[in-house]
């Protein structure tokens, strides 16, 4: 098998499929499935985490990409290419306390729970670094790349990391020399006022109830998905591999707060999903 084929892009929780490989995580043991519903935490860009839950009954303790190629299996931070590099075999290696053997049929179950909480904190991650694009468009001095809603896309120009964590998020911007040149000035930046704007488009998303969905060429774990969402002021997609919300009215509510730091800006993104 050139990739595992996953199934949490059209928001499976559940599953059943055969254990195809067995290979060693560290101490624990790692069960690769020919199919599964497993969103796995990625080596490339590791800004969701692992979905968590049971396959054949077990705990699985962690969920990461697990490479394949001439010179042997790579797992996780070890996998010294990018995702879905030509001669290499993807897969989602869910690691376990307990061995199971390769061959048997097994159940794969997600927690559903945790799975929303990742996907609210990743859809309102999206829909942050839209808002502070909007929010910061008037600090830049040269032309620059666009994002979907037609403003300058700092989000992609200044991003160093990017957290996801249940209902929530944390991404950190280089303000530094590079980011200068490109044509940014942080000169009279009012990081109140810029959180007060993203905010309040925040607010006007959140309540448009706008669709949200993810583009998926095919079920391989290599398949590059993209993030589409229909607000107000016109479509936008953004390349991404997470889970998602189906409507930006499920977030409940969704809030960024700014800081400054040794010229890193960090935006914490918080949503309060409805009771």
């Amino acid at each position: 098998m050139n990739s595992t084929i996953v199934t949490f892009p059209d928001g499976r929780v559940s599953g059943r499929s055969e254990i195809v490989l067995a290979v060693p995580a560290g101490d624990r043991h790692g069960l690769v499935v020919a199919e599964t519903p497993f969103h796995p935490l990625d080596h490339t860009w590791p800004d969701q985490p692992a979905d968590r839950g049971t396959i054949g009954g077990l705990p699985v303790v962690d969920c990461v990409t697990g490479a394949w190629s001439a010179d042997g299996f790579h797992l996780g931070e070890e996998i010294p290419v990018r995702r879905g590099a030509e001669g290499w075999q993807w897969l989602v290696v869910h690691v376990t306390d307990t061995p199971l053997p390769v061959g048997a049929a097994v159940e794969l179950e997600v927690d559903a729970g945790h799975r929303t909480a990742l996907s609210t904190g990743h859809t309102a991650c999206h829909l942050a670094a839209l808002a502070l694009n909007s929010a910061l468009a008037g600090h830049w001095r040269k032309e620059t790349a666009l994002d979907g809603l037609g403003h300058p896309d700092f989000d992609q120009a200044a991003i160093t990391s990017s957290r996801i964590s249940p209902n929530g998020s944390v991404d950190v911007y280089r303000l530094g020399k590079s980011l200068r040149k490109k044509g940014f000035s942080a000169d009279g930046l009012d990081l109140d006022e810029v959180a007060g704007e993203a905010n309040d488009r925040l607010k006007a998303w959140v309540a448009a109830d706008a669709p949200v969905r993810l583009d998926v060429p095919g079920p391989e774990l290599t398949a590059r998905r993209t993030w589409h969402c229909s607000l107000p002021e016109g479509a936008v997609s953004i390349p991404c591999g997470g889970t998602h919300l189906p409507r930006t009215s499920e977030l409940g509510a969704v809030t960024v707060s700014l800081s400054l730091d040794d010229a890193a800006l960090t935006m914490r993104t918080t949503a309060t999903p409805p009771a």
